[in-house]
């Protein structure tokens, strides 16, 4: 029932969402969306920012779709997501997620559906540079994990869908480093998903915790972006510790609707094996 109820939530605010606003999209300026994070929200690779996705100014709607793949020694992800930006307030997005775990059991394959939204609470990231305030949005991420009753129930996980919550606050600092522009982020994430989801939710841990989650970059020239980002993640599995996530990145946006951004990631333990390090690569479209 919680969760029949927290879709309906969803559903009913992307409906009123693209009710008031006329179907037109793509004024904002180059970067202003950021790109989409592993779960579908605007913001770096594993990081959620307050920015909305897609180039819609506050009259328009803007809309994003992308593509990630991460491979470390033991392990791939595969990623596929889209959202929608109304006015400049209110993303509404979709991500499906498949995981290659064949080192763990040959020919297993796991993934996860995210439904999310966020909503811009006040504040501006990028047109009130002389404002101290950064902006500030909240979000919602539901999580259903596709193969609960293969792998994340035998070893320990709780349940198969959840709830992350997360307030974030994004700020763009014009020629703050040597005349060249920086964007900081700070989001704190209520969760209880273990490897992001894709082994359950809970288990004989601590269950909810507040988790950290930050993300710094430079633009080194207007078309591209170098960044570092962390992510801290609960730990409620004791048959497999799990560690936080980091990443360095390079974006290059050749034009204002396309990125590709290529990073180094660290992923820590994942499902008993040593530190999971690799190559994480997206492309990202937007309107």
């Amino acid at each position: 029932m919680k969760t029949m109820l927290r879709l309906v939530l969803l559903g009913t605010a992307a409906s009123l969402a693209f009710e008031a606003v006329p179907a037109s999209a793509g004024d904002r300026l180059a970067w202003t969306g950021a790109v989409d994070e592993i779960e579908g929200s605007a913001g770096g690779g594993l990081v959620p920012w307050a920015l909305i996705g897609g180039l819609g100014t506050n009259q328009q709607i803007g809309a994003t779709a992308f593509a990630t793949y991460v491979s470390t020694q033991d392990f791939s992800l595969r990623t596929l997501g889209a959202s929608v930006g109304v006015d400049d307030r209110v993303e509404v997005s979709v991500d499906r997620q498949r995981f290659d775990a064949g080192s763990v059991v040959p020919g297993l394959t796991l993934g996860q559906d995210i439904l999310g939204l966020k909503v811009r609470l006040l504040g501006d990231a990028v047109f009130a540079p002389d404002e101290y305030l950064p902006q500030i949005a909240v979000g919602a991420q539901y999580k259903r994990t596709l193969d609960f009753d293969q792998i994340p129930r035998a070893v320990g996980a709780a349940r198969g869908d959840d709830v992350d919550l997360y307030i974030a606050a994004t700020k763009l600092y014009f020629a703050a480093i040597d005349g060249h522009n920086v964007i900081l982020d700070a989001t704190l994430r209520r969760t209880r998903a273990n490897q992001f989801g894709l082994l359950g939710f809970g288990g004989d841990g601590s269950g909810y915790s507040w988790n950290p989650e930050l993300s710094a970059a430079v633009w080194l020239r207007e078309d591209l972006l170098l960044g570092a980002e962390y992510r801290d993640k609960p730990n409620n599995l004791s048959a497999f510790r799990e560690n936080s996530a980091e990443d360095v990145f390079l974006a290059w946006g050749p034009v204002k609707n396309l990125t590709l951004t290529a990073a180094w990631t660290d992923l820590g333990q994942i499902a008993g094996k040593s530190t999971q390090r690799g190559v994480y690569i997206s492309l990202w479209m937007g309107i």
